[in-house]
């Protein structure tokens, strides 16, 4: 296993995506070369590639894998081939924003640029998409890291570091950025059933950095937001409605009822493309649901009787009135709502 954090989770190298299997973290750290839309789809629906501004980038650079694949065909039939590779991307998972918005702004270059200057032309902007975000993250750590006090312990869950974007992370990002400044002394971080992100995921990030981490089940949020002095619970977003609700990882509503509850502030970092404007709130995002197996077995080993059966959401919904503070590459929106979040665009 190599001891220190990739650079990137994500690297396009002579016309192959490079996707670090984050299904096998922290056991083994493993790479996939990705040469198809098909395996790109693939890598996104079965989360060996998650994080919502992470599957935007990696669809992105699955059109331009289109492009080279439908390259001998005459300009009309490689157009449309490509424009069904890019609807088929779109339909690998249904909550994350950025999957539509990366796919939305590989489509409009499609339909600028002619068939010599296409390929060149997608793979610009797959690779700008990827470098903006890294941008992104880094101008969401400062913001973010301004309204932490020195001393501070902070909560976060699920993965919302390096591993979920192109590079250095929105929640972690602020994290990250908090820590350099001698901010932060311990990131208390939930597990994050039932796929472990926070365990598996976060903690070994912060591991690598020698970010000072304890883990927790996730039923003992509340018991340490009461114990060990944190002052802020920070999470990423894969959708941001219009009104400020927020969809991501199950269990972030929970958390955010508590932090109101005990006196903690609640922090939700997010790029702009994760904020979806035609959501006018979080009851018209689509939740993904997925398989009871993934609650009821754990490594293929049964956990209940056979039979049981279980719900899985894989997201919830955070209303607005219980953020604080949502953090984006375009400003910072204290107590969020509709009109707040349009004038965050108006800038």
């Amino acid at each position: 296993m190599h001891k220190s954090l990739p650079n990137r989770a994500i690297e396009w190298r002579r016309s192959t995506l490079i996707l670090l299997d984050q299904r096998v973290l922290p056991e083994r750290v493993e790479f996939l070369p990705i040469k198809s839309v098909a395996a790109t789809h693939r890598a996104i629906q079965a989360m060996a590639v998650r994080g919502a501004p992470a599957i935007g980038i990696s669809a992105a650079f699955g059109v331009v894998l289109s492009a080279l694949s439908h390259a001998g065909k005459n300009n009309h039939q490689a157009r449309a081939a490509i424009e069904a590779d890019i609807e088929y991307l779109a339909s690998a998972r249904p909550t994350a924003v950025n999957l539509s918005w990366a796919l939305q702004r590989m489509q409009t270059c499609l339909h600028e640029n002619n068939t010599q200057d296409r390929l060149a032309a997608l793979e610009r902007t797959a690779l700008a998409i990827h470098e903006q975000d890294i941008a992104a993250n880094k101008t969401m750590g400062r913001l973010g890291a301004k309204y932490i006090q020195a001393q501070s312990n902070v909560m976060t869950h699920c993965n919302a570091g390096a591993l979920a974007t192109g590079g250095y992370g929105t929640a972690l990002g602020v994290i990250r950025s908090a820590f350099s400044q001698g901010k932060v002394q311990t990131v208390f971080a939930g597990e994050t059933r039932p796929w472990w992100q926070g365990s598996r995921l976060t903690a070994w990030e912060l591991q690598q950095e020698q970010i000072p981490v304890q883990l927790l089940c996730d039923a003992a949020a509340a018991s340490a937001l009461r114990e060990h002095n944190i002052e802020w619970v920070i999470v990423g977003a894969d959708r941001v409605a219009a009104n400020g609700d927020v969809a991501n990882k199950i269990g972030t509503y929970g958390l955010a009822v508590l932090a109101r509850h005990l006196g903690k502030k609640f922090m939700v970092v997010a790029p702009g493309s994760s904020i979806d404007l035609s959501s006018p709130n979080g009851a018209a995002i689509k939740i993904e649901q997925r398989g009871a197996h993934e609650i009821t077995q754990v490594a293929g080993k049964m956990l209940t009787a056979r039979g049981v059966n279980a719900w899985n959401p894989v997201f919830d919904v955070t209303p607005a009135d219980l953020i604080d503070v949502l953090v984006t590459e375009l400003g910072v929106v204290e107590n969020p709502d509709t009109d707040r979040i349009a004038q965050l665009f108006a800038r």
